[in-house]
């Protein structure tokens, strides 16, 4: 079983910056790829970022690509998310999701994650 443990949310004035962590036990780290989603509310929860197991290919949609970076330290068993230029629409929880498929198919799809840490919430504001 893999537990994933998301921190670092909080408050946040438009064009700041955030940078979120999901802490991951129970299995070896490096063996699962990693991702970042958030829902926002009445909203469908949204793919924002995915990276490998290793961690040299990482994957973000259009709507934050250059304002988010997802990167991972194998040694901490640890995913970050770096969020730069923060607007008021990126206010939403986040979630870490961790999946044993190492490869590329499926990446921004919620059913092909194995494992989803409790969300941590991000306000933006104005």
């Amino acid at each position: 079983q893999v537990q994933l443990v998301e921190s670092g949310g909080g408050l946040v004035q438009a064009g700041g910056s955030l940078r979120l962590s999901c802490e991951v036990s129970g299995r070896t780290f490096s063996s699962v790829a990693m991702a970042w989603f958030r829902q926002a509310p009445g909203k469908e929860r949204e793919f924002v970022a995915h990276i490998s197991w290793t961690g040299v290919s990482t994957y973000n949609p259009e709507s934050v690509k250059g304002r988010f970076t997802i990167s991972r330290d194998n040694a901490k068993n640890t995913v970050y998310l770096q969020m730069n230029s923060l607007e008021p629409e990126d206010t939403a929880v986040y979630y870490c999701a961790a999946r044993h498929y190492g490869g590329s198919y499926g990446i921004q799809t919620i059913n092909q994650y194995d494992y989803w840490g409790q969300g941590t919430q991000i306000t933006v504001s104005s």
